[in-house]
């Protein structure tokens, strides 16, 4: 097939690999335009773009992918199907209807579940135990599309944003190009979605990782793996903030209470203990300003940490 390529982040890069090398010919990537970076504020591109140069595909960044030029950019392409996957904007129908496989999106859950912009992340958050990936043609509602097909990804206990992303990214790929052999053949009929119980997945921000110690330690250790490696859970020690990177739920305090949440009631050689508003926490690795992630031995060893001590923002 002729296919038009839109995506940005490093999620959608497998899926552009895997069209090229099915033998797919990907006509345009579209994908949003350069940022600045870093301290030198140097121009960056996206994952996409740096994929489709290094393949010799023609690269387009639209700022506004509804404007008048873009639309019509598209449309001469002629090409036979969409495939979108975490590109960034909200395509107007007419986009969506211009080819004749319309736009084929692969969406990393398992819809209707955890519709929106950070499903992988809110499946872990939410204790999820299974989620996966699921191609989509798309209408104008957000991620609310007739289903094409699914395929599932086990979550592992220790599992993490960042390991989650990679697993779904390589099923996206697969189950895309299956998809478009499917749509092909006439062998896909499409599935409604119906009505989901699951809130939409909203954008992820560095406010999300606060760690609320009256939560339950279960809670708070989905947090950390969830919201690892961006942006990742945090709290206050000492007056500066402290990442948690790894932690583990470590049962109750021994007294039968919750008291004193964010409390460190136990310090070990390569560990110390938090009181949540359930259970405790056993805080394995970490990081503070200006020092590399370690973990909480190598910390121990350099900075005075007792029981009774509270971690709270200031």
């Amino acid at each position: 097939m002729k296919v038009i390529f839109m995506g940005t982040p490093d999620f959608s890069v497998g899926t552009l690999e895997a069209l090229i090398e099915a033998g797919h010919e990907v006509v345009l990537a579209v994908t949003q335009p350069d940022k600045q970076k870093g301290r030198g504020r140097e121009m960056q591109f996206p994952p996409v773009k740096e994929c489709a140069l290094r393949h010799q595909i023609p690269v387009f960044q639209p700022g506004r992918v509804r404007d008048a030029e873009c639309i019509e950019e598209l449309r001469k392409q002629h090409a036979d199907i969409m495939v979108v996957v975490a590109f960034g904007q909200i395509l107007p129908k007419e986009i969506l209807e211009m080819t004749p496989y319309g736009c084929i999106n692969v969406h990393a859950s398992l819809l209707p579940k955890y519709r929106g912009a950070a499903p992988i992340q809110w499946a872990i958050i939410d204790g999820e135990t299974v989620t996966g990936v699921t191609t989509m043609q798309m209408d104008e509602g957000l991620d609310t599309g007739d289903m094409l097909l699914k395929t599932e990804v086990v979550i592992e206990e220790k599992e993490t944003g960042g390991s989650l992303h990679d697993k779904l990214a390589a099923a996206g790929a697969k189950l895309c190009i299956e998809t478009l052999e499917g749509l092909k053949n006439q062998t896909i009929t499409p599935v409604p979605q119906g009505e989901t119980t699951t809130a939409y997945a909203k954008m992820l921000d560095k406010q999300l990782g606060k760690i609320d110690w009256n939560q339950s330690a279960a809670a708070i250790e989905r947090l950390v793996r969830g919201l690892n490696p961006w942006p990742s859970a945090y709290t206050g020690w000492n007056g500066i903030v402290m990442k948690i990177w790894d932690a583990q739920v470590a049962g109750d305090s021994g007294n039968g209470k919750s008291e004193n949440p964010g409390m460190i009631v136990r310090v070990e050689k390569d560990a110390f203990y938090v009181q949540t508003g359930d259970g405790l926490l056993k805080v394995c690795e970490l990081q503070i300003p200006g020092k590399k992630r370690m973990d909480a031995g190598a910390f121990l060893r350099g900075n005075e940490v007792k029981a009774g001590d509270v971690l709270v923002l200031f």
